[in-house]
């Protein structure tokens, strides 16, 4: 009895010994990959020259004082804190977020070093909130772009920058992705947004820094914070830029000057619930199709307002930002495989992807019936309400003039002034026709097709 007991004990000595040795090594490993890394990240502070009326600007007391006193504007410069990668040691480049230098008068860069240069723009892209900068100076430290394609949910990641202050420049944070592919995350904008989430520390000042992976690859570029309320601190919800991403712009920006993403040339959004049941689909993954710019890419290559597109040249879409971006990321000039269900039937269909415009205009060129039921009362487009909502006098459908207040219609957001084209996938060019169409069907849900202005959007509306 004794001498199991004995073997026992040295088993669990063995195994607390063991586990106390993988945690070690796990410690260890994270510690080389900041002491690695640090150096590459560089704190950016940006000035700007700005005018105003002090001290009144912005009281109460500002028209008064300005109106007696005759104050004159004054120059006033205003600071800001990033931080920045630095990519290439030998050019001196430096990858970070378009809003960490927008507008900014004078850049300077600080080193782990404490040298401080001054740094010039390369190139900037709003649309993925991402700048490079290039500074002239020898025996810097630089990070390759690892691949972000290869990041799970659950890894873990290291955050290094410059939260709230240069006194606080190199931080580092640990935790774990959280998730991948996340979209609409900043408040207004609807560019590109492909965000790594992670639990890491990641507070003002650190936008621009890097994301590491446990391996010590810079996967991410950290860009934004959530944090449920007016606070701007950490409440362990952050967003990276990924690094492949990352990695096309900035060779874009260097090379050109500006970042060349191909263009379909179509509206899409998400497949809703409601939608997908009217729809008769099995997924709720893709991006359904409420226009197709004319002559554009889509036009050309066959693809029809209330197509889903569920692969695109061989990646099996997830949802419209998912979509956005893989077709931005592909080479304009290529035959791209586009696969749709459309009414209920899988085709597949080849678009020839064009260069995005550079010019935004292009995406943009474009008797009384009641339905109890949806809440819509609707009447032929004429002379009188194409004047009276602003419409084009070829328009064909059923234009909404009028909406029953909390009924499926209201719900959805139609409005006055809206023109339905379509019923599920029936083409509209009458009052009489969508009321035949909306009562044939016998789904839980129906789904519209409405211009609106120059766009088009798909409404599901569930019925009573």
């Amino acid at each position: 009895m004794r001498k199991r007991l004995l073997i026992l004990l040295g088993l669990l000595n063995g195994l607390v010994f063991s586990q106390n040795s993988i945690v070690d090594q796990f410690s260890q490993a994270l510690a080389d990959v900041a002491e690695q890394a640090n150096p590459a990240v560089v704190t950016i502070t940006t000035e700007k020259v700005y005018k105003a009326r002090d001290p009144y600007q912005g009281t109460p007391f500002e028209d008064f004082f300005n109106f007696h006193f005759n104050v004159p504007e004054q120059e006033f410069r205003g600071r800001a804190l990033g931080s920045g990668v630095i990519v290439d040691a030998r050019k001196g480049y430096i990858l970070t977020n378009n809003h960490v230098i927008n507008g900014a008068d004078e850049i300077k860069v600080q080193l782990i070093d404490r040298r401080v240069i001054e740094a010039e723009i390369v190139g900037t892209d709003p649309k993925s909130d991402l700048a490079v900068l290039q500074i002239k100076a020898k025996n810097l430290t630089a990070l390759k772009l690892g691949d972000s394609d290869k990041l799970r949910v659950g890894e873990w990641v290291l955050a290094i920058g410059s939260p709230f202050s240069q006194n606080l420049s190199h931080t580092v944070t640990a935790g774990i992705v959280s998730a991948l592919g996340r979209s609409n995350i900043i408040p207004g904008a609807n560019d590109y947004e492909d965000f790594i989430q992670t639990d890491a520390a990641i507070n003002p000042g650190n936008s621009g820094g890097a994301l590491l992976n446990a391996r010590g690859d810079l996967v991410g570029i950290n860009t934004a914070i959530a944090t449920g309320g007016r606070e701007r601190s950490n409440r362990g919800v952050g967003f990276a830029i990924p690094s492949n991403m990352a990695r096309k712009v900035m060779d874009d920006l260097i090379d050109k000057g500006y970042v060349v993403r191909a263009w379909m040339g179509v509206y899409i959004q998400p497949v809703e619930d409601q939608m997908a049941r009217a729809l008769d689909l099995d997924t709720r993954n893709g991006a359904i199709i409420s226009q197709v710019v004319e002559d554009s890419p889509a036009d050309k290559g066959g693809i029809k307002s209330g197509d889903v597109i569920v692969e695109f040249d061989g990646i099996e879409i997830h949802n419209p930002s998912h979509l956005q971006n893989v077709v931005s990321s592909t080479e304009p000039g290529k035959k791209a495989r586009v696969e749709v269900i459309r009414d209920g039937h899988t085709k597949k269909l080849t678009v020839v992807l064009e260069e995005l415009p550079q010019d935004d205009d292009v995406m943009a060129r474009r008797p009384t019936v009641n339905d109890d039921e949806l809440g819509l009362e609707v009447q032929n487009v004429s002379r009188a309400l194409a004047e009276r909502f602003d419409l084009d006098r070829d328009i064909e459908g059923a234009v909404v003039t009028g909406v029953r207040r909390s009924s499926p219609a209201a719900r959805a957001g139609i409005r006055p002034g809206d023109v339905i084209v379509r019923v599920d996938s029936h083409d509209v060019d009458s009052a009489d026709e969508f009321y035949k169409l909306s009562k044939v069907s016998e789904k839980e849900a129906i789904l519209l097709l409405v211009r609106r202005g120059e766009a088009a959007r798909f409404y599901a509306l569930e019925l009573d």
